[in-house]
């Protein structure tokens, strides 16, 4: 029963404030709450719904409001009372009846912990950041709340119910995970596209999270490329209500993308504010968005290979469709759409998306050196850059992390090559990360689906003027995580020639770590299935263009085995990647 793979999802009110137990016992939340609770026992046959028998009509259906004035009762008074009251026909002895109810109560209170939990309150956005202070402690407020009553609720019932009091008080989480501040804007002619309900949602401006974080979702992997489909028209299609669907407004990198979240995939809406750069009203209202991604949209307006998603231009922008489907309940999917339209619209600029990491390096007092490594997903990019942090103090080396997985070269007036980031945050495996570093930002984090392989971590990590700021690449590396460092092979080499440096970008191998639906040696176009695949002509003539340039400026290309997806070398593998890489750093003249 307290599976918590199943998916719930609660949107709470937090326009009020939670002052007495009725808002809560007779609030269409708990209601439904409640009924559903009692449908999956009975799905189950469960023993617990033995406590609800003398709250069933003559057609045997559950009287939810006579079970919640019962429980208002029992919020003040022992069950014996209540029993003997005569206002329910409970034909139980009290001791007999108690045990049953015990055994509900426990599970319908666990039941509500298991959900995904979302308070939501309409505050008029204002600029004044002294406003916007006194409007966050105020959601805040009604947040820590219902999260004392909620508790009280429980703890009182179950002391009239058992007779004793609790010896130990535990502080579970049992208020909302994650509040928003939400309102409603106008927005000029200009900027509007045919779907005029795009700007009747609430828009996100501020979000609390309760830590520790942690959602279920009901995949734990992505699969395949969203096709692009030129000439489709699917706007006009599909109407979004304001009840159910919230816009959360983004920066990737330079770009604006706004993202228009069903209510049951919240978790993956609030996932967004650790990896991207929330983008103010003075920032969306004047503008047409760059990118606009639309997750949970009816199924029906999917063909058959748009059944994970697909992506659309209309007007000028690029959309990107996923549908109310489980088989898209991951954040990967969130976070691959979004960086998919980010490197479509690149390349439509002559930029070079990258799907890697980029990182300034600093040895001792030595001018720090900027490095590029490009991977898929697993590859082992963030592994090794964090396992830089646990090499010995005495090796004098800090590193400052501006791009974790995906950004986007270009020359700037100068002619130098530059990088710029799109994520604020990284979203990686609990494995594959150092013992330990995860719990240490706890605090911050949100963590997905912790129970099961592939389980991951948002956790913010850079500055967002520093990841969209141009910063000078000083040497580019291909991440190779399936060779052993033995023999001949080292940790690091660089290519002989142009040509071989292409072909091995281009090929894009690597050792599947189960990140994707792909297992075992498996190979992507320029390791980056966001946008390089499915432009792949356009995407190959500024590669070689940008390459040819590197090489003529004299930009070392090579390549760092992280030995990441060999069995048994999950640590040990990026750790020796990162000392290779900074020996290399304080060998350089």
């Amino acid at each position: 029963m307290e599976n918590t793979n199943i998916h719930r999802t609660a949107v709470i009110n937090g326009d009020l404030k939670f002052t007495n137990v009725g808002q809560i016992l007779k609030s269409r939340t708990f209601g439904k709450m409640l009924n559903n609770f009692v449908e999956e026992l009975e799905s189950r046959h469960s023993k617990r719904l033995k406590a609800i028998k003398p709250f069933r009509n003559e057609a045997k259906q559950f009287d939810t409001e006579k079970f919640r004035d019962f429980l208002i009762l029992l919020n003040m008074k022992p069950l014996k009372e209540v029993m003997v009251s005569g206002y329910f026909d409970i034909q139980y002895g009290v001791d007999e009846y108690a045990t049953a109810m015990l055994e509900f109560l426990e599970g319908l209170y666990n039941y509500w912990r298991n959900f995904q939990r979302f308070m939501v309150k309409n505050e008029p956005y204002i600029a004044d950041d002294e406003s916007k202070r006194s409007k966050a402690h105020s959601l805040s407020s009604n947040n820590e709340s219902l999260k004392k009553l909620v508790l009280e609720l429980y703890r009182n019932i179950m002391y009239n119910v058992t007779g004793e009091s609790f010896n130990i008080y535990r502080q579970l989480p049992s208020g909302a995970q994650v509040a928003f501040l939400v309102d409603r804007f106008e927005f000029s002619n200009s900027v509007k596209s045919k779907n005029d309900s795009l700007y009747r949602v609430p828009y996100v401006w501020e979000a609390i999270f309760e830590p520790p974080v942690i959602f279920y979702t009901q995949s734990n992997k992505r699969n395949g490329v969203f096709p692009i489909k030129k000439d489709k028209k699917i706007l006009e299609r599909f109407y979004m209500d304001c009840d159910s669907w919230f816009a959360i407004p983004v920066k990737a990198g330079r770009l604006l993308i706004m993202v228009y979240c069903h209510k049951n995939f919240l978790e993956l809406g609030a996932g967004l504010f650790n990896l991207f750069q929330l983008a103010t009203p003075e920032e969306f209202l004047g503008k047409k968005p760059d990118g606009v991604v639309f997750f949970g949209l009816d199924k029906s307006l999917f063909d058959e290979d748009e059944k994970l998603g697909f992506i659309v231009k209309e007007d000028g922008v690029y959309y990107g469709m996923l549908p109310n489907d489980p088989a898209v309940d991951y954040f990967g999917y969130m976070k691959k759409m979004i960086l998919t339209l980010h490197n479509i619209i690149q390349i439509k600029n002559f930029w070079l998306p990258i799907h890697g990491a980029f990182a300034r390096i600093h040895i001792g007092g030595a001018k720090p050196v900027n490095i590029m490594l490009v991977g898929d997903s697993g590859a082992g990019k963030s592994e090794t850059l964090e396992a830089i942090h646990k090499l010995p103090k005495e090796m004098e080396c800090e590193v400052d992390i501006l791009i974790d997985d995906m950004g986007s070269l270009h020359f700037n007036r100068e002619d130098e090559l530059m990088a710029v980031g799109t994520e604020i945050g990284a979203f990686v495996r609990l494995d594959d990360l150092q013992p330990g570093y995860a719990y240490s930002t706890m605090d911050r984090s949100i963590f997905m689906n912790p129970n099961l392989i592939n389980a991951r971590v948002i956790v913010p990590q850079m500055a967002y003027e520093d990841i969209a700021a141009s910063t000078p690449v000083d040497y580019i590396f291909y991440i190779n995580n399936y060779e052993k460092i033995e023999g001949d092979l080292k940790p690091i080499e660089f290519f002989d020639n142009l040509d071989q440096a292409l072909e091995v970008f281009s090929e894009g191998r690597r050792m599947a770590k189960g990140t994707t639906g792909e297992v075992g040696m498996t190979a992507t176009y320029f390791a980056n299935p966001f946008g390089a695949v499915q432009l792949r002509p356009e995407h190959e003539r500024i590669a070689e263009n940008y390459f040819q340039r590197m090489k003529e400026k004299g930009i070392e290309i090579g390549m760092i085995r992280t030995q990441l997806g060999i069995p048994g070398r999950e640590q040990d593998g990026p750790l020796a990647a990162a000392t290779a890489l900074v020996d290399f750093v304080k060998n350089l003249k």
